[in-house]
């Protein structure tokens, strides 16, 4: 059972490669047009060329946003209604 482990792998970063390629907008992707580059995923994927090319050198590298927790959030704090004393 191992032994089919690299080629699902394989089909797997292809199949990710192609759909992440096809969902990317077209003024994110460098280097080529976004049809050069599904062409190239699909005749190169299964030697990983065309696959590891995409992840590399055809997306925009985006950086990732970092979560904040809601007692960190300045914008949370102040959309919270201040207590009223007169309530306790």
């Amino acid at each position: 059972m191992l032994r089919y482990l690299p080629y699902l792998l394989v089909l797997a970063l292809w199949i990710y490669a192609f759909v992440d390629c096809l969902n990317t907008p077209e003024d994110e992707v460098r280097a080529l047009p976004k049809l050069a580059w599904v062409f190239i995923i699909l005749l190169f994927g299964e030697v990983l060329v065309g696959p590891v090319a995409w992840l590399v050198a055809g997306r925009t590298r985006q950086p990732r946003e970092r979560w904040v927790a809601p007692d960190d959030n300045p914008e949370f704090l102040k959309s919270l209604k201040p207590d009223d004393p007169r309530t306790d």
